[in-house]
């Protein structure tokens, strides 16, 4: 996410980071290396210049060019001024209303379905909700059932009628459902077309006009780039939505649309989408957003994320058993499906500051933990609980049923013993000795 513009970015402010003279002349030189990555990352050339200006304005007006640190105070503008054009604070969703009606809008082709999905799925898990999902596509069968697959998979009612061709009295039937029901929060999935047309506007605009929705989100494929906030133009200028959905922000996008389609459209850009999997959906937050475009990180969406799948109950088991040295396979391999719950690795390492830039190079993706896995799972209940089991023609069993090699399966045993040993450290306070210990391991 944002690779290409975090390296052009950092480069262009590097020199004013070290202790040389800094001038007015190369300060505005840096700004122009600055609005050439902007545009670079297709954000629009006007909006990139006003930005330079008013980071220039700013930097000259706080004096920087006298202070101890020139070129961390105008890092410092440079983030502030970029969490300002994206937003400056998140923008929450309107749930009152019994239930809360949220219209979904886009083109074909936007992930408006799946995003559909997703934010039931947040708002079930996150926010304690009871939503229900309404397949208001008329003209795709399969989207109809593609929503029906989303709500089994994140255990959500979908509500549908493949007989009506009305997605006005779908929407209608489906508020009338939820009412009588308990549902608290109607998603209604409309129908998206291949380009903006005037039958596509007026029937979203009849949904509108008749459910009077508390949220109509916008949702645009961040990959499209600059196109992505040009159709949010021009959808808005119709249907004057209340926040935008960026998806496939996760994918090869250069990030110009999140940068400045909160400029464009004035309307907010409220979720993005940044995976596959159902949990994949955060809340925008333009000055974490910012962090990481400067390669600062995201330590606290980082922190949210881990404490999300923080089990209390589960984590004083873990430790009477590492307290008792009873710290087995089974419990590490619970450890590993927590961590990938989190998201996928590469955007994880992206929050840590100064990780994303190290592994900007290195391919991780969500099958890291595959072989270890297939390891773990190739193993026999006894083998999992005592390590000490493991001899020669044990190691060559379970590298042939996990596909692995028998160096590799030494290598993981190596690595579950190194670490047995630093928890059994850490728990009893030998800060010391875990110290030592990773001396060793280097």
């Amino acid at each position: 996410m944002f690779d290409n513009l975090s390296d052009k970015l950092d480069n262009a402010l590097h020199l004013l980071k070290g202790h040389g003279q800094i001038t007015e002349v190369n300060v505005a030189e840096t700004l122009k290396e600055v609005r050439r990555a902007l545009v670079d990352a297709d954000v629009n050339f006007k909006i990139a210049k006003n930005f330079t200006n008013t980071v220039k304005e700013k930097a000259l007006g706080q004096n920087v060019l006298k202070t101890l640190k020139p070129g961390e105070l105008l890092v410092k503008i440079v983030k502030d001024e970029l969490t300002e054009l994206m937003g400056g604070d998140a923008a929450g969703l309107d749930l009152s209303g019994n239930p809360s009606v949220i219209l979904m809008s886009g083109l074909q082709g936007s992930g408006k379905t799946t995003f559909s999905g997703k934010l039931a799925n947040f708002l079930k898990n996150k926010k304690a909700k009871n939503p229900l999902l309404v397949a208001g596509d008329v003209y795709r069968p399969a989207a109809i059932d593609q929503l029906h697959v989303v709500g089994e998979q994140i255990g959500v009612e979908v509500f549908s009628d493949k007989e009506e061709k009305n997605p006005v009295k779908i929407s209608e039937r489906a508020i009338a459902h939820a009412k009588a029901n308990g549902f608290d929060v109607v998603i209604i999935d409309t129908a998206g077309r291949l380009a903006i047309d005037e039958v596509l506007m007026k029937e979203i605009s009849s949904i509108h006009n008749t459910v009077k929705p508390n949220e109509t989100l916008f949702v645009v494929d961040a990959m499209t780039g600059q196109d992505a906030v040009n159709t949010a133009k021009a959808f808005n200028d119709v249907l004057d939505y209340d926040g935008v959905v960026l998806t496939k922000l996760d994918g090869d996008t250069r990030g110009g649309a999140a940068i400045s389609i909160k400029s464009v459209v004035d309307k907010p850009l409220k979720f993005i989408g940044t995976g596959e999997k159902m949990e994949a959906i955060d809340v925008f937050y333009p000055s974490r957003m910012a962090d990481r475009i400067l390669g600062m990180g995201d330590v606290v969406s980082l922190v949210e994320r881990a404490q999300e799948q923080y089990d209390e109950e589960e984590a004083r088991k873990m430790q009477k058993k590492i307290a008792k040295n009873k710290f087995g396979f089974d419990d590490f391999l619970k450890q590993i499906q927590q961590v990938k719950k989190m998201g996928n690795m590469k955007d994880l390492m992206g929050m840590i500051p100064g990780a994303g830039k190290m592994m900007k190079d290195v391919d991780i993706d969500d099958d890291a933990f595959k072989g270890i896995e297939a390891i773990i799972n190739s193993m026999t209940p006894e083998e999992r609980q005592s390590p000490k089991l493991f001899n020669a023609s044990r190691k060559r069993r379970i590298a042939k049923g996990s596909g692995t090699s028998v160096q590799e399966v030494n290598q993981l045993l190596k690595q579950f013993g190194q670490m047995s040993k630093m928890m059994k450290m850490m728990q009893g306070g030998g800060g010391k000795q875990l110290m030592q210990m990773m001396n060793q391991m280097k």
